[in-house]
C-alpha cells in the first residue's frame, strides 16, 4: 500500500450530483479538496454521442448477445438508457458483482465516469413537500425526517437557480413551485388529457420540471430538442456535474479530481475521528491511502454504504444497527396506455421534447375525501402524448412512394401514464457484505436483501385503476395496463441506508448528513432519507448536500470536526 504524503482540507468521495455540490461549496469557500471517483475520466467534447443514430451504430442499437459492452453490463442493460451506443457510461457487472438473498431480486444501476449518473439520469427535478418530510405525523407509520419543507426552501432555490430547472408554478401544497425558468410546451394529446383531469377528476396536471434549458442560462446554451439525452449533450444544455459544479472546482485552483479510484474503506485515527479513506488505483490494482480532515462520501446511497460497511465489523459507527436499513426506491414501471383516437394522423414533432407530463399526488392529502383506505401515502404519475414515428413502418408492407404514403397516414397517438410510488422505509429491507463474494480487487460485495410490501402491492392496483378510468374518460381505446411492478432499485431512485435524525439510537446522520458518532464524516447523498415520498429525488439531494456543505464549513472554520 502506498500513501499520498500530501493531508487535504476534505476528501470528497464521488463526483456526481451531490458530490459536485459538495466539492463546488468547499473549494469556493477556500478549502483543498481532492475528490475520488471510481469510474474514469470522462471528456463531454469527445465522449458524448447524443447525434448517434441507429444506422450509425455496428448492431443499430438493439440488444445484441454478440455485443460485448452489453454482455459485460448484464444487470446495467435492463435501464432503458443503457444501450449500445452508451454502454461504457454504465459500470462493468462482470468486475463490479453484487448479490441477492434468495427469492429477491434487485437491480442496481450505476455510473462508471466522472459525473456518475448524473450524466444519465432523466432529468426530473421535484421539491418535496411536508407530506414528505412530515409523513409519520401524518398517517403514524415510521417517523418523521428531523426537518421540514422550509428548512430546505431556501437551499432548493439555490439548486434551481444554478442548474436551471423548466417548469410550470401550479400553487400546490404537495407539489412546491420553484424558481422556474420557461416551461417546455405540452403536445395537443396532453392539453386534451389536461382538461379532462380538470373537468372529470378535479385534478391538476403539470409539464414535467426538468433540469434542461429553455434558454441560455449561466452561460449555457439552451436545449434544442435533438435527443436523446442520455448519450450527452455537447451544448451543455441539461446539468450534469462534469460541465457545471466540477467546471467551478477546478476555476478554483483547489480541487484535485483522481478518476479510476475506487474507495473502500474510510480510515480512522485516535478520538473517533476519521483520516482519510484507502481506494484502489483501478488503472494499477494498487491500493492507496489519501489523507483528509473531512471525509465527505457522495458515492451513491449504495456505494456509500458499502464503503462504511466494509470500514468496520459491523459497520463504521453504526451503534445504532440503522446502516444498510431502510433501503427504499419507487414502485416503478406499472401503469397503462391507451390509444387517443381522436389524435388518429396526428404526425409527430420533428423535435424530441426530453420531458413529459406529472400528475402529482391525490391521494391520501389533508382532505379527508383523498384518503384510501387500502394503503398510505401515495403516488404521482409521469409519462405523456406518443406518436408513432417512422420506425413503426418496420411492420407495414410496400415500396416506395406507396410505402411513405401509409406509414405517413397509419400513424397513431398513445397515452401513457407510468406511476411512480411510495416504497416504505422497513428495517428489513437491507443491504449488507456477502461473506463469500468480492469485486475483482478482492473487496466485498453488498447483498441485497429488499422487497415490496403489501402497501405498495395495493398502491399498485390503485395506480392501474385510476390510471385506466383517466384515459378512458378521455376517450382512449385499446387501453394496456402493467400490474408487476419492476424489482427495487429499477426506478435508479434508491436511498435511505443510513438515515437522519436527531436521536443518535435510531438514526446514523444528524440534520446535516454528519454522522452521530465521527464528527468528521458526512454522508450527502440518498443515504440519509427517511422517507422518500413519490417525487423524483436528485433535486432534494442537491439541496441537502448544499445545506450540509455550508454547515460543514462552518464547523472547520470553529475546528469542530477536529
Amino acid at each position: 500500500m502506498t500513501s499520498d504524503t500530501k493531508t487535504y482540507d476534505a476528501v470528497v468521495v464521488g463526483s456526481g450530483a451531490t458530490g459536485g455540490w459538495a466539492a463546488k461549496v468547499l473549494t469556493e469557500a477556500g478549502m483543498d479538496v481532492l475528490m475520488l471517483e471510481a469510474g474514469r475520466a470522462f471528456d463531454p467534447a469527445t465522449d458524448f454521442r447524443e447525434h448517434t443514430l441507429p444506422h450509425d451504430m455496428e448492431l443499430r442499437g438493439r440488444p445484441d448477445p454478440r455485443n460485448e459492452l452489453l454482455q459485460r453490463r448484464h444487470r446495467q442493460s435492463y435501464c432503458y438508457a443503457c444501450t449500445e451506443v452508451n454502454a461504457d457510461f454504465f459500470i462493468d457487472d462482470v468486475d463490479n458483482p453484487y448479490t441477492e438473498a434468495p427469492g429477491t431480486h434487485f437491480n442496481w444501476i450505476q455510473g462508471n465516469v466522472v459525473g456518475g449518473r448524473s450524466i444519465m439520469w432523466a432529468r426530473q427535478s421535484y421539491r418535496m413537500s411536508d407530506y414528505d418530510f412530515k409523513a409519520a405525523s401524518l398517517d403514524g407509520y415510521g417517523v418523521d425526517w428531523p426537518i421540514g419543507y422550509a428548512d430546505l426552501a431556501p437551499y432548493y432555490d439555490r439548486v434551481e437557480r444554478y442548474i436551471g430547472v423548466n417548469g410550470r408554478k401550479e400553487g400546490l401544497e404537495i407539489l412546491p413551485d420553484g424558481d422556474f425558468l420557461p416551461p417546455m410546451a405540452y403536445t395537443c394529446g396532453e392539453v386534451m388529457l389536461k382538461e379532462t383531469l380538470a373537468e372529470k377528476f378535479n385534478r391538476p396536471m403539470t409539464i414535467g420540471r426538468n433540469a434542461v434549458l429553455t434558454r441560455r442560462h449561466n452561460g449555457r446554451d439552451m436545449c434544442h430538442y435533438c435527443g436523446p439525452c442520455h448519450y450527452g449533450c455537447r451544448t451543455n444544455s441539461y446539468f450534469n456535474s462534469p460541465q457545471t459544479t466540477l467546471v467551478d472546482c477546478e476555476a478554483t485552483g483547489r480541487f484535485t479530481l483522481v478518476p479510476d479510484a475506487a474507495v473502500i474503506k474510510v480510515d480512522m485515527k485516535a478520538g473517533d475521528l476519521a483520516s482519510g479513506v484507502t481506494y484502489v488505483d483501478k488503472t494499477s490494482d494498487l491500493t492507496r491511502e489519501a489523507k483528509a480532515d473531512v471525509v465527505v462520501l457522495c458515492a451513491s446511497t449504495l456505494a456509500s454504504t458499502r464503503i462504511l460497511l466494509n470500514s468496520a465489523e459491523g459497520g463504521l459507527a453504526n451503534e445504532s444497527d440503522c446502516l444498510g436499513r431502510y433501503v427504499m426506491d419507487h414502485i416503478y414501471a406499472t401503469g397503462v396506455r391507451g390509444v387517443l383516437e381522436a389524435r388518429a394522423g396526428a404526425q409527430p414533432e420533428r423535435a424530441i421534447r426530453p420531458n413529459g407530463i406529472y400528475i402529482p399526488r391525490f391521494q391520501n392529502l389533508k382532505d379527508p375525501a383523498t384518503r384510501n383506505p387500502s394503503f398510505i401515502r401515495g403516488y404521482g404519475y409521469q409519462g405523456g402524448e406518443n406518436i408513432t414515428t417512422w420506425q413503426h413502418g418496420n411492420g407495414i408492407p410496400g415500396f416506395g412512394a406507396d410505402l411513405k404514403n401509409a406509414i405517413e397516414s397509419s400513424t397513431v397517438s398513445t397515452i401513457g401514464l407510468g406511476g411512480f410510488g411510495e416504497i416504505l422505509p422497513r428495517p428489513e429491507n437491507r443491504v449488507t457484505l456477502d461473506p463469500e463474494v468480492t469485486d475483482k480487487w478482492g473487496v466485498p460485495v453488498l447483498q441485497m436483501n429488499c422487497t415490496l410490501g403489501s402497501n405498495e402491492y395495493a398502491m399498485v392496483q390503485d395506480i392501474v385503476a385510476e390510471g385506466r378510468a383517466m384515459l378512458e374518460a378521455l376517450g382512449c381505446t385499446n387501453i394496456t395496463q402493467n400490474t408487476e411492478p419492476a424489482p427495487l432499485g429499477s426506478g435508479i431512485h434508491e436511498v435511505g441506508t443510513a438515515r437522519m435524525g436527531d436521536d443518535p439510537k435510531t438514526s446514523y446522520l444528524n440534520q446535516y448528513q454528519q454522522s452521530h458518532t465521527v464528527k468528521n464524516l458526512f454522508v450527502m447523498d440518498g443515504s440519509c432519507y427517511v422517507s422518500i415520498g413519490c417525487v423524483n429525488p436528485t433535486l432534494t439531494m442537491m439541496a441537502l448536500a448544499l445545506r450540509s456543505s455550508e454547515y460543514l464549513l462552518d464547523q472547520h472554520k470553529r475546528g469542530e470536526l477536529a
